[in-house]
Order: C-alpha cells, then sequence, then structure tokens
C-alpha cells in the first residue's frame, strides 16, 4: 500500500511490534512465492512451546524441506492457476460469495480515511489476504499514518480481518496444493485466534 501523507512513526511496544513483524511476515509469504532467502530466513525461525510457537516451528521444517521451484509451483496452484488457484484470498469472496463487493468498498473506504491507497503496480483488489497482513502491520507500527492505538486496530480487525481470515487460514492449511503453505496456514490460523481473543478481551 502506498500512503497518501506521510506521518512520522511512533515508538511501540516490544509486544506490538512482535505482532506487526508476524503480520508483515505472513504478508510476505502470501504476496509472491518465497525466494531462497526468504525460505531460509524462515528455516532459522524458533518458536517456544505455546501453540503458535509449535506452528512456527512446524513452519520452520517444513522450510527446510522445500526449494524455491517447489515453493513457486505450489503459490501457482493455490493462488492462481489455470483461470484460478485452488483458493481465493478475498475478503469479498469469503464474506459473500463474490469478488469486488461490498466488504472491499468498506476497505477502501477505511484506507482513504487513512491516507492509504493502492500502489501502483498491484492489480489484485486491495482486499487479498497478503494487502490486509501488511495493513494491520502498518497500523500498529504507524508505518504510513501514525499508529493507530488498540481500538482503532480492534475496529480495523474486527471489519476487515476476523470475520473471514481464519477461515481462510484453515483452508490454506487443508488445501491439496499445500505442503509449505499448510504450514503457514496454520500459523495464520493460530495468529488469527491468538488476535481475536485479545481485541475481545480489550473491549471487556
Amino acid at each position: 500500500m502506498t500512503p497518501l501523507t506521510k506521518a512520522e512513526a511512533v515508538p511501540v511496544s516490544q509486544e506490538d511490534c512482535l505482532r506487526a513483524d508476524l503480520y508483515d511476515f505472513l504478508g510476505l509469504l502470501l504476496s509472491a512465492p518465497p525466494d531462497r532467502a526468504l525460505l531460509e530466513q524462515t528455516s532459522n525461525l524458533s518458536g517456544d512451546g505455546s501453540d503458535l510457537g509449535q506452528s512456527i516451528n512446524r513452519l520452520a521444517k517444513l522450510a527446510r524441506l522445500t526449494k524455491p521451484l517447489s515453493a513457486e509451483r505450489e503459490f501457482n496452484a493455490l493462488f492462481i492457476g489455470l483461470g484460478r488457484g485452488e483458493l481465493l484470498p478475498f475478503a469479498s469472496y469469503y464474506m459473500t460469495g463474490f469478488l469486488n463487493e461490498k466488504p472491499l468498498a468498506l476497505l477502501r473506504h477505511d484506507m482513504a480515511s487513512r491516507g492509504l491507497t493502492r500502489a501502483a503496480n498491484a492489480y489484485e483488489p486491495e482486499d487479498n489476504i497478503a494487502s490486509l497482513m501488511e495493513m494491520m502491520a502498518a497500523l500498529i507500527t504507524g508505518r504510513h499514518a501514525g499508529a493507530a492505538d488498540l481500538g482503532a486496530q480492534r475496529d480495523f480487525f474486527n471489519r476487515h480481518i476476523g470475520p473471514w481470515a481464519s477461515h481462510f487460514f484453515a483452508d490454506l492449511e487443508a488445501a491439496k496444493a499445500s505442503v509449505f503453505y499448510a504450514g503457514i496456514g496454520v500459523v495464520g490460523r493460530v495468529f488469527m485466534e491468538i488476535e481475536a481473543e485479545g481485541f475481545r478481551l480489550s473491549a471487556a
């Protein structure tokens, strides 16, 4: 995403930086097939004993067994295919059954209110999962237009990510073409569950 206006990033907590890093990491893995350097970076990740940590350890193991060419073939089968891939990673599709529907219009409205617009070299609708992961990271860190407080993060998540992302990641985990990307599906699903619960508790 490209900012229409610039604002200095404000300091954020270490915990929020880690959240933003994971959103950015998921966005990177879902935006294009990983090259050798990204696979190597992923293979060096190490998690703790939590569900999220264990899913990260599993993904790291898969990355060590994955070659760039096989990752590219997997990505293409999942998201591109002949005409379309196995999955359609768009909020509109998951929330309405059709592309380019009301969820996309609502997202564009919220993007405009924060001074964001689609990058000139981006051709997919803005409600694709990779872009939404990137946008959530940007809200947390203030990368484009100043860091959003927890309430604003919660509102964005609940409007644009929470209603469908866990379902998408579960589908990615179970997709026929998924091997390396099944590991991404597990990490994403567990992370979305943690985020949803955290936002739920923050609103109580």
